[in-house]
């Protein structure tokens, strides 16, 4: 396992943020020195939490203050009052709310499945604020600079997600659970975590320790069960339209980009890393051996090729 460095944090700290239906607060970690304005945004997958990210947090908390938030509805956030709001544009204006709040003058992002497809919605987002802010009254005056990200690392995701993956994930995100120890939830969480590669019994339990929590005696999943809805509730025009939207969006990324794809992947295929490749040429790919949906970036093999491509 990775040994983790000195450093401040984890720090953890609410924002407030708003959606159709009012307002949630959203959770999140900070590593690292809090008066650093070089942050480095680390946004998890569908059913994770912040602290997935520790490990890779404390190697990288003495350049940046690394910063992980629990997506609305996971973790230590707020449930969203309308589950149909547990959807990628919502995602993005929250993080938009934290990002105001840290007023970072660098900015890079990590995104592991679910948080990379939020990276690469957010990028699209500022590329086309930023085609948009010269033709408003303030472009030029003093502190009208837009917004940017720098570097960004896509964590086993793409534009095109696989469907035998989706179907996969389908099978357990927001069924109930309920087990009588923690062991049993650990046991749950390797069942349908196999994707992660090899852990010993110490990483099993970091990993489902987030992600589970103890109610009444017995150990359920961390999370409001209904985020599945609107993933579950997706026709095939749906996904088709999200999928020209993040393609779009993915090809405006101007800053550098590691594609980071585990070697039996089954949501970002081989095919599509390819063409992520061919269609922005910033883009660099970093394949992770004996590993499927997601590297888990926490032991030095894993976080070290990620470390220097961003410390570059």
């Amino acid at each position: 396992m990775t040994e983790t460095t000195p450093s401040y944090g984890p720090r953890q700290n609410y924002v407030t943020c708003a959606s159709p239906a009012g307002t949630h607060r959203m959770a999140y970690w900070e590593w690292g020195d809090p008066a650093n304005d070089k942050v480095l945004l680390c946004v998890h997958g569908l059913t994770r939490t912040g602290r997935d990210f520790d490990p890779f947090a404390a190697r990288l908390a003495a350049d940046y203050r690394v910063v992980c938030p629990d997506v609305a509805g996971r973790g230590l956030s707020d449930w969203l009052i309308n589950p149909a709001s547990y959807a990628v544009p919502q995602y993005v204006a929250d993080m938009l709310t934290l990002i105001a709040r840290l007023n970072p003058r660098q900015l890079d992002w990590v995104g592991t499945s679910m948080g990379g497809l939020i990276g690469m919605a957010l990028a699209g987002t500022l590329a086309l604020s930023a085609q948009l802010q010269p033709r408003l009254p303030q472009a030029g005056m003093p502190g009208s600079e837009s917004l940017r990200l720098g570097k960004m690392i896509l964590n086993d995701i793409g534009p095109t997600i696989s469907l035998a993956g989706l179907e996969r994930i389908g099978t357990y995100v927001g069924q109930p659970m309920a087990f009588d120890s923690f062991a049993l939830a650990v046991d749950y969480v390797r069942s349908v975590s196999l994707g992660f590669g090899e852990h010993d019994q110490q990483g099993w339990e970091a990993l489902t320790q987030h992600v589970f929590t103890e109610r009444n005696g017995q150990w359920v999943k961390n999370y409001d069960l209904r985020i599945a809805e609107p993933f579950a509730g997706q026709s095939e025009e749906v996904v088709k339209a999200s999928e020209a939207l993040l393609w779009g969006a993915y090809e405006s990324i101007a800053g550098p980009v590691l594609i980071v794809r585990g070697e039996t992947s089954d949501l970002l295929t081989a095919g599509t890393a390819e063409q992520m490749l061919a269609r922005n040429a910033h883009a660099s790919l970093h394949v992770v051996p004996n590993v499927g949906h997601a590297p888990t970036l926490r032991t030095d093999d894993q976080i070290d090729p990620l470390r220097d491509f961003l410390l570059a």
